[in-house]
């Protein structure tokens, strides 16, 4: 697959894992920028807004090819409209996503599944076995996906058993101080957010 790649969301191993893949011939390279996609919790925003400056933006680069990369549920929405708008211009996609129902609702080409926790969407953290393992699917998903909206689940495990998803984002579980300190923590990201969107205002209105 001769292919310029773009990254959307990039992730750690983004930079040097794929050197293998160009040495082989697999992917032509990889394009100068990585794109960030805003998790609108508006769809129509996402459509209008969004979507056309990424698609413009790897037009603009020449991309063949992007790899999308999602990290809450709200992004796997965003990302699964971007990958959409990007078939349309002519740029294959795939998604790697932990949010299965959310992206094949939205009827993606081509997602690679990991049985993750959110936010672990090109493997595991650290990991870059299993990290190079997710990056091998979604070029091998983008080579010869069989058919529109095709999905491939990762082979990896997160554990070795599932209670993992009884304690993820799971509030009945967490003792009374750790709620405390989860609500503190997120308050305190909602004054900073609110700090910079009114710095940014000032300066837009001087």
């Amino acid at each position: 697959m001769e292919c310029r790649l773009a990254n959307e969301f990039g992730f750690a191993p983004a930079y040097d894992a794929p050197a293998p893949y160009m040495e082989s011939g697999r992917i032509g390279s990889i394009a100068p920028n990585f794109h960030g996609l805003p998790s609108n919790r508006s769809y129509s925003v996402t459509l209008e807004s969004d979507c056309p400056q990424i698609v413009e933006r790897c037009e603009a680069e020449a991309v063949d090819a992007a790899i999308l990369v999602p990290n809450c549920p709200v992004c796997h929405q965003s990302v699964s409209l971007a990958a959409r708008r990007l078939e349309e211009a002519g740029i294959a996609s795939v998604i790697l996503g932990c949010a299965k129902d959310i992206v094949e609702y939205a009827g993606v080409p081509r997602f690679v599944f990991s049985d993750f926790p959110l936010g672990n969407s090109a493997g595991r953290p650290f990991d870059r076995a299993s990290q190079a393992l997710t990056v091998d699917l979604a070029l091998s998903l983008l080579e010869a996906a069989p058919a529109p909206r095709t999905t491939v689940q990762s082979p990896l495990a997160w554990s070795a058993g599932a209670d993992w998803k009884l304690d993820y984002c799971n509030i009945e579980r967490l003792y009374p101080e750790e709620v405390q300190k989860e609500r503190a923590r997120f308050d305190e990201a909602k004054d900073v957010a609110r700090a910079l969107r009114e710095g940014c205002g000032e300066a837009g209105g001087g």
